[in-house]
């Protein structure tokens, strides 16, 4: 849909044979499905495993909650609608519709062909019901809100049979700082399939409408820049500015050892921002923005083990707000001001404890049992499990995603690289400078390093 009055329809093929095959099997219980792409695949096992959709749900529900929405969301509502608004009538020409849905995937407002959107209704796809993958499970919007770029559902990829005679696409809009979602763009089509272009038209709505969110991001940059240069002239904390998910913008002489970070080195941009490796002081930053946003005057306090230090460290979190808009937090170090944040309730979004774990082979999904698992290793953009079944690559995009899913399941994280399974450590070996090393039970004894700065919680939980 790069010039949306070239699109023509193109005849439907919905893959009902080798892929709804593959969806009765999988429905059954049986895990190995070949035939289905990895990402269809892995939304399955969300649907089956972790949100228990009822594969023959025939509508989606309604929304039962609405989130907030902040004055900067709205704007993106605005934006993608009038997108939408504008390619409507040539969607509605191959009768198929637009959609604009939140980040919890409640239908805002569509546009397109009429006897498509009344049958549509039929399913609920329409304003006000709730297309999330935990409501509705594998469609367009909701799993587009669970990936990155360009979603296509075709057919009986999605979860629901009620919906196998649809073919959607969806892009999720993202927030430039944080990564969660903000909304989803979508096109739906009957029994017909998308245009060639839908793809990179629903890029390309995005990358336009995310343009003023990076734009006020780098802004909100510089004023906590401003903001840490005038709180460090009337404190003598180590102090460090962070964003709304914890990235460090700057950092002065000693908080930047603490936290890793190059030294009075602002980092405006925020693709450019430094990542502390510091899950704790990540987790209390999100719960302070949590809590900032309903209590502007919050201010709290907790400890985190810093870089180079054996002993927890206190800091104290102040939001900093901008013309009324939550952009970052101070953080001062040695300080305890404020309410204590509760241990429990750091994750901003708690997520339910996998039973499995889902990994790659080829293009093949291995979901694996959690004992199966020794440990994971962070390399490059990918995260590894070592394995029973051997090295394989995890589906799960980042090694701090994983470390919340399994925070509550045996495993603990033992270096910024590393997540470990407590029950498969065989042997702890101590170097001559006292640091630890891990020898796990994978087959092959492995090692893996534990960082001074994770040294005391690995001995707290092997009771050493």
């Amino acid at each position: 849909m790069r010039d949306v009055h070239r699109l023509e329809p193109v005849s439907a093929n919905l893959g009902s044979g080798t892929v709804l095959a593959a969806w009765e099997r999988f429905v059954q219980g049986e895990d190995h499905i070949p035939d289905v792409r990895p990402l269809v695949a892995i939304s399955w096992h969300r649907c089956r495993e972790q949100y228990r959709v009822d594969p023959h749900l025939t509508e989606a529900p309604v929304a039962v909650a609405e989130p907030d929405h902040t004055p900067e969301h709205d704007v993106v509502f605005a934006e993608l609608g009038f997108r939408a608004a504008s390619v409507a009538h040539e969607v509605g020409s191959l009768g198929g519709v637009v959609t604009v849905a939140d980040a919890s995937g409640r239908i805002l407002s569509e546009w397109g062909d009429q006897a498509t959107l009344a049958r549509a209704g039929e399913s609920h796809l329409a304003p006000w019901f709730c297309w999330s993958e935990c409501a509705a499970g594998t469609n367009g919007m909701g799993t587009a809100l669970e990936a990155h770029g360009p979603v296509p559902i075709r057919g009986a990829e999605h979860w629901c049979q009620a919906f196998h005679n649809w073919v959607c696409a969806g892009i999720a809009v993202r927030d430039v700082v944080t990564r969660e979602p903000i909304a989803v763009l979508s096109i739906c089509c009957w029994r017909s399939r998308l245009p060639e272009s839908a793809g990179s038209w629903l890029a390309n709505a995005v990358t336009m409408t995310r343009y003023p969110l990076k734009r006020r991001a780098r802004d909100s940059g510089a004023e906590l820049v401003a903001a840490c240069t005038q709180a460090r002239a009337r404190s003598g904390a180590a102090l460090a500015a962070v964003d709304t998910a914890g990235k460090v913008v700057i950092a002065d002489d000693m908080a930047s050892v603490l936290m890793g970070v190059p030294a009075c080195t602002p980092a405006v941009d925020p693709t450019l921002r430094w990542n502390p490796g510091l899950p704790e002081l990540i987790a209390a930053a999100r719960y302070a923005t949590a809590q900032a946003a309903h209590n502007p005057d919050w201010v709290g306090s907790t400890q985190i083990f810093a870089h180079l230090a054996d002993e927890p460290t206190s800091i104290s979190i102040r939001p900093v707000f901008s013309s009324g808009h939550l952009i970052g937090h101070l953080v001062a170090f040695g300080a305890a001001d404020g309410a204590q944040l509760p241990q429990v309730e750091t994750s901003a979004h708690p997520r339910m404890q996998p039973r499995r774990l889902v990994a790659m082979r080829d293009n093949r999904l291995v979901l694996l049992r959690l004992p199966e698992v020794s440990f994971a290793e962070s390399r490059g953009n990918d995260v590894w499990l070592s394995t029973d079944q051997g090295r394989l690559r995890a589906a799960s995009p980042s090694l701090n995603k994983l470390e919340g899913e399994l925070a509550d399941a045996g495993f603990l994280r033992v270096h910024r690289r590393y997540v470990v399974n407590l029950g498969r450590i065989r042997e702890i070996e101590r170097g001559l400078k006292g640091e630890l090393s891990l020898v796990m039970d994978d087959g092959t004894n492995e090692m893996v390093p534990v960082s001074r700065r994770n040294a005391p919680a690995v001995r707290r939980a092997l009771d050493i």
